[in-house]
């Protein structure tokens, strides 16, 4: 009898647990961070001066292409260094719901079909609350208007707010910022200019993917010719990139994203045409002409001279002139006039880092940081990459493993495989060839050369024996490749 009381004893325990609901594992430990997006990277909502009526205008689906025209459509106003909308009923907002988390987690909550590329921060949202950030207590977000230049005093005085509001909260704890793309600009501004608030708020900062030296090939190609956000079909139900382009052009931001020419490039990014000329003779010649920073701005003005929606091509600081790093046309389809760029997809020249920001744009932030770390990845995939997330854990002190080292870890990487079969007269003959790079940091011992090793093993039961030879070669530039030769023989019994 007491067996089967006990038993029921434990039925009963085993149902309230099943019933009640699970709570959030909460690290009352963890400092408090802040979310900081890229450009286009907040919800923005148009709100109607003249009854209140607040849309999302960017990101959506359903009517996007004609909502963003014509309530997102804008210019800038030298007079007051703000870019607003073309409609004078309409006023941006950038939504402060979930502690300003709604803004940069999921840039559509209505989409369901395809929702992967709407989604910003929130897989790394998702992943931090399952290390026991808690939102509203030590995960908040910060969104804002993109149009505007990172140096907006309107958006910095958001974002000193925002750090003292955080601070408060979490019970005069320092902050964690970690910022994405274009949203290392906005932080490092925020530092330059408000450095006392800075420095009173902010433990550490981690830019991700930061173009502190600009995005060459990216802002080129979106003054010439758009820009997209999203790929595949829902391209098709989503703003165009004729209508970014007529955005972008009127907002200071995108020009901040321009590469500096006076940075020390290994690799000067340059704007390479090829042009169909004709010599005193009237004869075609096939020319490519490449165009450096400096130059590369009247290259923009007349390319964009009979662009009738909106032709104000404006400077900032002379810090920021523009610099590409694309080539437009072909040598078997040149160029003939300059105005033909705006519908010619150019082919990048800087292809050395995510896609968007070249590696040493984003290692040139000019500040004495503890640690740089190179991840293999994309622009925008980045931001749910686990092996991203696993060193984010470890600089937040979310882990419990205290000899991980983001700095001695590692990616590995297949590269090639290759295996072949050979059968004949009861012999049979396997080769194997596979390659790996291993993506770690920089080593100063540039003169080593490659270490080679073979390994042999033989089963006489079975008749077969292999051989493998594996060649380690010395690391260049972060990567270490790695190749193995392998053969195999075996007799039928």
């Amino acid at each position: 009898m007491a067996v089967l009381l006990e038993d029921i004893i434990q039925s009963v325990e085993l149902w309230l647990k099943l019933i009640r609901k699970p709570q959030p594992y909460v690290d009352p430990n963890l400092d408090p961070v802040l979310l900081v997006p890229g450009i286009a990277g907040s919800i923005l909502q148009a709100v109607d001066a003249s009854n209140g009526r607040e849309e999302r205008v960017w990101v959506r689906i359903f009517g996007a292409d004609y909502k963003f025209r014509t309530k997102l459509w804008s210019r800038f106003d030298p007079s007051t260094g703000k870019t607003v909308s073309l409609d004078p009923k309409t006023n941006i907002r950038v939504p402060d719901e979930r502690y300003g988390l709604h803004a940069i987690d999921v840039l559509d909550p209505d989409m369901v079909i395809g929702r992967d590329c709407v989604c910003y921060y929130h897989d790394m949202i998702v992943e931090m609350i399952k290390w026991g950030f808690q939102e509203g207590k030590t995960l908040f977000g910060f969104g804002y208007d993109f149009r505007q230049s990172n140096r907006f005093h309107e958006t910095l005085e958001r974002l000193a707010a925002k750090v003292e509001f955080i601070y408060n909260a979490s019970g005069g704890k320092k902050i964690n910022i970690i910022s994405h793309s274009m949203g290392g600009l906005l932080v490092k501004c925020f530092m330059c200019l408000h450095s006392d608030i800075f420095e009173k708020y902010v433990k550490s900062w981690v830019a991700i993917a930061a173009p502190f030296q600009g995005a060459p090939g990216y802002v080129t190609s979106t003054f010439l010719n758009g820009m997209s956000f999203v790929d595949g079909w829902e391209q098709n139900f989503f703003i165009s990139k004729w209508s970014m382009h007529q955005l972008l052009i009127e907002c200071p931001s995108i020009y901040e994203l321009m590469a500096c020419p006076n940075f020390h490039w290994q690799h000067m990014p340059v704007l390479e045409i090829w042009r169909e000329k004709q010599d005193t003779d009237g004869d075609s010649h096939i020319v490519l002409e490449s165009f450096t920073p400096s130059e590369s701005t009247y290259i923009f003005q007349e390319a964009l001279s009979d662009n009738t929606a909106s032709n104000n091509m404006h400077g900032n600081d002379s810090d920021w002139v523009g610099v590409p790093g694309d080539c437009y046309g072909s040598e078997e389809m040149p160029v003939t006039e300059l105005q033909e760029m705006q519908f010619c997809l150019p082919t990048y020249v800087c292809v050395d880092g995510d896609g968007t920001v070249p590696a040493e744009s984003a290692r040139g932030d000019g500040l004495k940081a503890e640690a740089r770390v190179g991840v293999p990845g994309e622009h925008r995939g980045i931001l749910c990459d686990h092996h991203v997330f696993r060193i984010l854990k470890h600089w937040l002190n979310a882990d419990s493993d205290p000899y991980y080292n983001p700095l001695n870890d590692y990616v590995i990487l297949p590269t090639t495989f290759k295996m072949d079969s050979l059968q004949e007269k009861g012999v049979s003959v396997t080769s194997l060839k596979e390659e790996w790079e291993i993506i770690s940091p920089d080593d100063n011992e540039t003169d080593r050369k490659p270490c080679m090793g073979t390994i042999s093993l033989s089963d006489q039961s079975l008749g077969a024996e292999a051989r493998a030879t594996l060649i380690v070669h010395p690391q260049s530039e972060g990567k270490q490749q790695v190749q193995l030769n392998a053969i195999s023989v075996s007799v039928d019994a």
